[in-house]
This record gives structure tokens, C-alpha cells and sequence, in this order.
């Protein structure tokens, strides 16, 4: 006769599920374990945006290019805000390219409890694959968008006899990204997190994003700002990152390692805060949610 119960004891178990009981009990390693979820959950996002869409993939392309447009009659052509003496079509795609990337990141992944409560309730799985995933998934939309500045950039010079001066500046191009993601991250777990308790905080955000695109030389160059007001848009982390990618391709701009310094310094405090309070909300979420 098989005694069971004993060859139970004698299991070893390949995965155990315990509750999280410090404050900095975390295990980022449990996510490269997942990895394969988060490739599913990056085609899932991929396919699924514009999936009942009539132009599709398209609207990557489209939404700046409108968006280009629109700032091109507004600033340049109406409040004649000066670009540097850069072409103005260029000088705003390449603020809104990078500008696109931080906003869905911060956006999308500060939803991360509300709209994945039927899946969190249900199965176990690290729950930062999901914020995760979002951040990954828009790096497809970013590189799209990358090209098509690329493509823009080279048409101009081409049939207009554009200047451009391409530095070496341009090699830390991988390094704004990864920048941007981790503050877009840490930003929107954080967001997450409280709204979970606080949904008033999902409207704030709703128009708090567009406010903080004003704050960011995205219309306007750095150097069209003086005093008080120059030294405010400089705390803005994202500054360094556009003014640096625009000082790579067309020489303008402020290049200076310690706003960069500054923003990553900032980017990961702010990511190990979102982090920690993730992962304490995920503890007891449904409850509130």
C-alpha cells in the first residue's frame, strides 16, 4: 500500500506562493522567470490597439504628423515662437516623438491595477510583467515614429537643401529611451497604485499629462525661456532628454552631462519609490479596487 501522505512530505516543490510581508520584499528576478507572459502580453497590446481599426498601424504615423501640423499653424505661423533656426516641421516631430513615448508609458501603465483587476483576482503571476509589457510594447510605436523622423529629416534635406549637423551626441540616443521608460514606469506604477484608493487621481492625470507637455520644450526651444522660468522647466526631467536629442541631429539646444546626470538620478528614485509602493498595494488591491 502507497502511503501518499508520506510521499507528499517527501516532494520537492518546484515553485512556492507566499505572501509578501516587508516593506522591500521584492524579487525582480521572478520577472525574467516570466519573461515568456511578457512577450504574450507585448503581441497581446501590439495587436489588440488597433485591431477593429480602419487604417490600423497608420495611426502611428498619422497622429504625429497631425499633431505636427497643428503646432506648425498654431506657434510658429500664428504666435511666431522661434525654433532655433530650425525647420519648424522638424523641431516639432522630434519633441513629439519622444513626447509620445514618456506619455503612454506614464499613461497606460498608471492603470495597471484598475484595468487588470479580473486577471489579478484570479491568476498568479508577477504583477510588474504587466506595466512592464506596456512599456516594451511601446517601444515598437517610438521606433516607428523614430523612422519616420528619419524619413521626414531626409526628405528635406534632400529636396530642400537642408542643414543638418549630426554630432556624436546621437550614440546616448538608447540611453534617452531607456531614460524615459524607467521614469514613464516608475511614474505610472506609482499613479497605479494610488488610484486604487483614490480615482480622482485618474482625471488629474488625465489633463495633468497635457499641462506638463507645456512645461517641457516641446513647442518651444529651452532658449526662449529666461530667469525663474527657464531654471522651473529645467527640473523638468524630461528637458535634458528632448533637449539633447535635438542637440544630436541639428547642433542646437543644451547639451551638458549633468541634466542628464540629473534626470537618471531622478528617474530611478523615482522608479524604486513606484516599486516599493507597488508592491505593497498589490498585497491587498482587491479589497479597494
Amino acid at each position: 500500500m502507497i502511503n501518499t501522505q508520506e510521499n507528499s512530505n517527501n516532494a520537492e516543490w518546484t515553485e512556492v506562493i507566499g505572501p509578501k510581508k516587508g516593506l522591500f520584499d521584492i524579487n525582480l528576478m521572478e520577472l525574467w522567470r516570466y519573461r515568456d507572459l511578457i512577450l504574450l502580453f507585448v503581441k497581446r497590446d501590439l495587436l489588440a490597439q488597433y485591431k477593429q481599426t480602419i487604417l490600423g498601424p497608420l495611426w502611428f504615423f498619422i497622429q504625429p504628423l497631425f499633431t505636427t501640423l497643428i503646432f506648425m499653424f498654431v506657434f510658429n505661423r500664428i504666435a511666431r515662437i522661434p525654433t532655433d533656426n530650425v525647420n519648424p516641421i522638424l523641431f516639432y516631430l522630434s519633441g513629439i516623438t519622444l513626447w509620445n513615448y514618456f506619455a503612454d508609458c506614464f499613461n497606460k501603465t498608471s492603470n495597471t491595477f484598475v484595468a487588470n483587476a479580473g486577471v489579478f483576482g484570479k491568476v498568479y503571476f508577477p504583477r510588474l510583467a504587466s506595466p512592464v509589457s506596456i512599456v516594451i510594447s511601446n517601444l515598437a510605436k517610438l521606433a516607428i515614429q523614430v523612422v519616420l523622423f528619419l524619413v521626414v529629416m531626409s526628405y528635406l534635406i534632400f529636396t530642400q537643401g537642408l542643414s543638418i549637423h549630426i554630432n556624436l551626441s546621437i550614440l546616448l540616443l538608447p540611453y534617452l529611451i531607456f531614460i524615459m521608460a524607467v521614469l514613464g514606469l516608475g511614474a505610472g506604477i506609482i499613479f497605479s497604485s494610488l488610484t486604487t484608493k483614490y480615482r480622482d487621481l485618474s482625471f488629474l492625470l488625465q489633463f495633468g499629462i497635457q499641462l506638463m507637455m507645456y512645461a517641457t520644450p516641446i513647442i518651444y526651444p529651452l532658449s526662449f525661456t529666461q530667469g525663474n522660468m527657464r531654471t522651473l522647466i529645467s527640473l523638468n526631467p524630461i528637458t535634458s532628454i528632448i533637449e539633447t536629442f535635438r542637440y544630436s541631429f541639428f547642433g542646437i539646444g543644451q547639451f551638458d552631462l549633468m541634466p542628464l546626470l540629473y534626470t537618471s538620478i531622478f528617474s530611478f528614485i523615482v522608479l524604486g519609490l513606484g516599486i516599493i509602493i507597488f508592491n505593497q498595494v498589490e498585497k491587498s488591491f482587491m479589497d479597494t479596487v
